[in-house]
């Protein structure tokens, strides 16, 4: 435990000189940001909506509008790809494997980093929507939101969001090991980004795992399966992908 913990720290260090970082922050913060410009360029009605019952319903609904159909995907094809590829790109991975750390714990230290970024993602995300309703009260002087703010409603949301982003990071993570490349993981995210897109209104759509944002916004289930949620489906293409990824990884012979 004390080895992957060291690992996990020594990846985390890695992280901080990637654009990945600033992806994070950016696009955690980018439609909000955007959300709340549109909010204050319309401040005759601001007084209105800050009163409404249905506030946070209507920001964050909004927000996720444009992030859970197209951005998220896009962003965890990118922060996943540039994360698995630090090694590619610097040409260091003969040095990590000579370290007295297992395969196993590289592995898993790889992909906590991803992971815990897409926390950081989320917590940015919500943060942003939090200030969208809290913000014009400073800058044009409305009151403050009468209804309270979702906190269990909306932790709920993001954590189907979260579950539905797993399959995506898993098959990138399993992609960007395999090729030096950058652009090949990138392009093969993209390439599926855009086919699932196109194939979302089809009856079978519940296949293609980068449906699964666009589908828990849409609250579409009529295509899945009724007898599997979209986050079943979502996790069980998560275990298969992050197993057949652990085991090219190990049993890769030359790995970088």
């Amino acid at each position: 435990m004390l080895s992957l913990v060291n690992s996990f720290k020594s990846e985390w260090l890695k992280k901080k000189r990637s654009p990945a970082s600033w992806l994070v922050l950016i696009g955690g913060l980018l439609v909000p940001v955007i959300v709340l410009f549109s909010r204050l360029t319309d401040f005759s009605t601001l007084g209105a909506s800050n009163a409404s019952d249905k506030l946070w319903e209507f920001i964050y609904t909004r927000c996720w509008q444009f992030m859970g159909i197209f951005l998220l995907p896009m962003g965890v094809i990118l922060a996943a790809s540039l994360i698995t590829q630090i090694e590619f790109r610097n040409n260091t991975w003969k040095q990590l494997h000579t370290t007295p750390q297992s395969l196993t714990t590289i592995f898993i230290a790889k992909f906590a980093v991803i992971v815990i970024m897409m926390l950081q993602f989320f917590i940015l995300f919500n943060i942003g929507i939090f200030l969208c309703g809290a913000l014009p009260t400073v800058f044009i002087g409305v009151h403050y939101p009468k209804e309270p703010f979702p906190w269990f409603s909306f932790m709920k949301g993001n954590g189907r969001f979260f579950i539905d982003c797993l399959p995506i990071i898993a098959l990138q993570y399993l992609v960007s090991l395999q090729w030096k490349n950058f652009l090949v993981p990138l392009g093969f995210g993209l390439g599926l980004d855009i086919a699932s897109m196109i194939a979302l209104s089809w009856k079978h759509g519940y296949l293609l795992p980068y449906n699964y944002c666009a589908l828990e916004f849409l609250g579409n289930r009529a295509r899945v399966n009724p007898n599997a949620s979209v986050q079943e489906w979502a996790l069980g293409y998560f275990v298969i992908m992050i197993s057949v990824a652990y085991i090219l990884y190990i049993s890769k012979k030359e790995k970088g």
